[in-house]
């Protein structure tokens, strides 16, 4: 017994070090690295103050309280033989963007102890590079269109110009110098097929080619990037359209001890990453909201400051009438001096403790409306339903989280508590029967639908995807399902369909397992009506 005392008395490596890993990677640490990353990110930003700020989701948004719009580029395509160009995530407004202001300064950091995420490294340098070819392929298109209606001798001049466009638009690959000659050689050998997707899923690349006069080129800057500020060139002096790439943190992976007047904290890199694991119901918004009161507040009382601005939010809106879910968080255990967790967990006011995180968003951080084309269908999060209820006629609510909508009839108003993927597999392929039927008898009698879910940019865009498929017909008008019933649905045109939902809700971001239920459900249904088709035509022959 007494062996057995000593040696839970005994703190091991392991636990020790797992038990200052949790105290180094606090709420109070992680709030004051985004801080004081985000003076960095202002500096840079100043440089070229013409240039709007743009952050990649989700990371990115922690690090200013300014920024012009959003983008999403995920690391993993640029992982190492995983480099890939995604048609869900074409981020064309950013290219528009860029167009119209002459480029942009884009915002990540990453905790993994790189200069830059590879979402900087190579995803956006391919996405660049994809759009410069698919670009250069039109202004040749036009070249040869310009050089057979009009006649070259009367009119040189504009042939002229036109071609020696095309000829000096760069499509090479631009990849920073520390990825390896072997894979960018990889990466070079498929960025013809790239290109092919890109051309092949319905992309407005035209209005892209009438905004954007140079082509697009990745800048790298992070911290230990040296700036001679008295020869800083200016964004007209370049021959190419500049996307800035700002790495927020400093590269150094490892926690490093920082000291002020009053407080002892630990730097942490990348530290907006992963929100759900720390953030505890804060949202960037909301921080920059309060920042100087979160930062003054020290370690000792960060956690319960945090906790009661996002109770006031919380109470704000729901004074309102407006979807105000109550923040729920993992549970945490406490660590007793020898290392070993009790069971004790800690108890936190106004929080509802629950495995599944969510965070509570304000109604100007996660946009607005989106109406796709004139379809009478639009998405967007359910916070911002009740902002907008003079606009839509009926409501499919794909939040899990149930809330009622006074200005709706009942009969204008469906819940269908989906979930996504990683929590299970089936429930968007249960939940879409009723989602269509809904849909179906709604924009049957012309009424305008709004689709949403918590964020307005997966679940709901994925059930949007799958309405617009089912009901409407290629040229996107509302059939009933006449097209769907006596056509092929291939991956390509959901894609296509997918792209053109995109173009007009810009934050969308819907997940692979999700769009995965989607094509599934859509297959099966097809198959359905085939094998029903074929029956009925089996029977008639018989009788």
């Amino acid at each position: 017994m007494a062996t057995m005392a000593e040696g839970e008395g005994r703190l091991s490596i392991y636990r020790a070090t797992r038990r200052i890993k949790r105290s180094d990677n606090s709420l109070y640490n992680a709030l004051r690295s985004i801080y004081e990353d985000s003076v960095f990110v202002s500096e840079i930003a100043a440089l070229w103050p013409e240039l709007p700020l743009v952050a990649n989701l989700r990371c990115g948004l922690w690090y200013s309280s300014c920024f012009h719009s959003t983008c999403y580029f995920k690391s993993t395509d640029g992982h190492t033989n995983n480099w890939a160009f995604s048609t869900s995530r074409l981020n064309l407004h950013l290219a528009h963007l860029a167009g119209q202001r002459g480029g942009c300064i884009i915002v990540d950091s990453t905790r993994k102890g790189k200069r830059f995420p590879d979402s900087m490294s190579k995803t956006i340098p391919i996405w660049a590079c994809v759009l410069n070819r698919a670009i250069a392929k039109r202004l040749q298109e036009r070249e040869s269109r310009r050089e057979c209606e009009l006649d070259s001798e009367t009119n040189p001049n504009k042939t002229t110009e036109i071609r020696s466009t095309f000829s000096n638009w760069d499509t090479s690959l631009h990849l920073p110098s520390w990825v390896p000659n072997n894979e960018e050689a990889a990466i070079g050998d498929r960025l013809e097929e790239c290109t092919g997707l890109l051309e092949g899923c319905g992309a407005d690349i035209d209005s892209i080619v009438s905004v954007l006069k140079k082509p697009l080129r990745p800048l790298w800057i992070s911290q230990k990037t040296l700036i001679w500020l008295n020869e800083v060139p200016e964004c007209d002096s370049w021959d190419f359209t500049p996307l800035i790439l700002i790495s927020a943190s400093a590269p150094n992976g490892t926690t490093q001890q920082r000291t002020t007047s009053v407080f002892s904290w630990q730097y942490i890199a990348g530290a907006g990453d992963d929100e759900e694991s720390w953030a505890r119901g804060l949202s960037p918004k909301l921080f920059w909201d309060h920042v100087f009161d979160l930062i003054d507040s020290g370690p000792d009382l960060c956690k319960s400051k945090v906790a009661e601005i996002v109770e006031r939010e919380r109470v704000y809106h729901a004074h309102r009438g407006e979807f105000s879910p109550q923040v729920t968080v993992k549970p945490q255990k406490l660590l007793a001096s020898n290392g070993y967790a009790s069971h004790k967990e800690i108890q936190l006011t106004d929080f509802k403790t629950s495995m599944n995180s969510m965070s509570v968003r304000s109604p100007s951080a996660g946009g607005s409306l989106s109406w796709v084309g004139s379809t009478n269908v639009a998405v967007t999060s359910t916070l911002h339903v009740a902002a907008v209820s003079g606009h839509v006629d009926c409501v499919l609510n794909c939040d899990s989280k149930l809330s009622s909508f006074s200005f709706l009839p009942a009969d204008m108003y469906m819940h269908l508590p989906i979930v996504t993927s990683k929590f299970d597999r089936f429930s968007i392929i249960n939940n879409l029967p009723a989602a269509i039927s809904f849909a179906k008898s709604k924009l049957t009698q012309g009424n305008k639908l709004l689709i949403c879910c918590e964020n307005g940019e997966d679940i709901s865009i994925c059930v949007c995807l799958a309405i617009l498929t089912y009901l409407f017909d290629k040229q996107g008008s509302f059939d009933g399902g006449k097209y769907f019933m006596h056509s092929t649905i291939t991956k390509l045109e959901m894609r296509q369909r997918l792209v053109l939902i995109c173009k007009f809700a810009v934050n969308a971001r819907p997940s692979r397992g999700n769009l995965k239920q989607v094509f599934a459900f859509l297959s099966k249904e097809r198959d359905s009506v085939m094998s029903l088709e074929s029956g009925c035509q089996q029977t008639e022959e018989i009788l």
